[in-house]
């Protein structure tokens, strides 16, 4: 997801999407420790996009 396209979401929107992507890498995590998971990259990417989110939030909230 790009900064971008964040950046013209509400700061609900955002809040809404930050629930969901932890959620995303709770479950990538899970199968993860159960071998389960094909693309491991898929974890930092999540976290990166987290990252990505609580950044925007933080500067709409400033």
């Amino acid at each position: 997801m790009k900064a971008e396209e964040l950046k013209k979401m509400t700061a609900d929107e955002l809040e809404k999407k930050l629930v969901e992507l932890k959620k995303e890498l709770f479950n990538l995590r899970f199968q993860h420790a159960i071998n389960q998971l094909d693309n491991p990259h898929q974890i930092t990417e999540v976290k990166h996009d987290i990252a990505r989110v609580m950044t925007v939030l933080n500067e709409k909230n400033a």
